[in-house]
């Protein structure tokens, strides 16, 4: 009888020690089996299409699942050891077929751009240069540029020898100043193209209308690409000011002061929001002496169209008399 408590009890506490283990094992899931088990399959038939860009897809699967050595005791091996000389391979594919940036993650249908292969393999100094590429060939496109700006976020660098900690990737300086460059650049063209439309500030009142929207939709544009410069967007907005200023001058304030109000109020700054305020006030003064004039005219026209009736019923009357009605 002892004996059999003894088993007994060592049957129990095997249980015990064990259950925690298989609680605490990620790939016991029933979940967990089904998705290997179809990253398996689909590195196998990836593997036999041999089709490069579907391969380079399943075998980021296979890297990416911690339950594969459990059904194919080679697969993850075989990915490690082939996904970077594949990543390679078909960036410089894409590369020579002009497909340098696209937004799209890494596609199974061979339109993924080389900037996506390369950022997938690590290699960030490649992804880095077919940006630039990309830039060079779409110079006003600044959701581009913004998503070059942005190029190090989410990357992170190699695993520390002691730790295995990754600190953030930054791109080297040489990347930044070549875009604060471009950044500049397009800057400086929209406004030397606003000089040219800031001339018909000067014209007729339509003149001003069609000036003020052409002109601040390119300060506004240049602002947002000067916005990458340590000093930002303080040039543009002096601009605007200088706009608001040059219209704010003018005699016909009824007609044109609202286009100065834009310049002001995009302008922002202390001086900008007192100049807004005087002009809005110059605009109801004009407004109310033009509501005055003009109830002034129309009481002429009542007092002459008063005396005319008088004149015709007049006429009628001794018409009336002389016909003997």
């Amino acid at each position: 009888m002892p004996t059999v408590r003894i088993l007994g009890s060592t049957l129990l506490l095997l249980a015990v020690m064990v259950s925690p283990v298989r609680a605490d094992d990620p790939c016991l899931g029933d979940q967990e089996e089904i998705s290997a088990k179809a990253a398996v399959a689909a590195l196998t038939k990836a593997e036999q299409a041999g089709r490069p860009a579907e391969l380079f897809v399943a075998y980021r699967s296979i890297l990416g699942n911690e339950c594969i050595d459990r059904y194919d005791k080679t697969a993850w091996s075989r990915a490690k050891t082939s996904v970077p000389k594949l990543g390679r391979d078909l960036a410089k594919a894409a590369e020579a077929k002009g497909l340098w940036y696209s937004a799209d993650p890494v596609r199974v249908d061979g339109q993924t751009s080389a900037f996506r292969y390369f950022e997938a393999i690590g290699e960030y100094a490649e992804a880095n240069r077919v940006m630039v590429k990309a830039l060079q060939a779409k110079p006003d496109d600044l959701a581009l540029f913004t998503a070059a700006w942005g190029i190090d976020q989410g990357r992170s660098g190699a695993p520390d020898p002691k730790t295995g900690e990754r600190q953030p990737y930054v791109s080297p300086q040489t990347y930044r100043q070549e875009l604060l460059k471009m950044a500049s650049a397009r800057a400086d063209r929209l406004m030397k193209a606003e000089e040219q439309d800031a001339k018909g500030l000067s014209g007729s009142t339509t003149e001003v209308a069609t000036a003020t929207a052409k002109s601040l939709e390119k300060i506004r544009i240049a602002a947002e690409w000067m916005k990458f410069s340590p000093v930002g967007d303080k040039a543009a907005r002096e601009r605007a000011e200088q706009r608001g200023d040059t219209i704010a001058a003018r005699s016909d304030s009824t007609f044109t002061q609202a286009n100065a109000v834009m310049y002001y109020e995009f302008a922002g700054s202390t001086k900008s929001k007192d100049k807004v305020s005087q002009v809005k006030k110059k605009m109801e003064a004009s407004s109310r002496a033009l509501e005055k004039s003009g109830e002034k005219v129309k009481g002429a026209f009542a007092e002459q169209s008063q005396a005319e009736q008088k004149t015709f019923d007049k006429k009628k009357a001794d018409l009336e008399k002389e016909l003997g009605f």
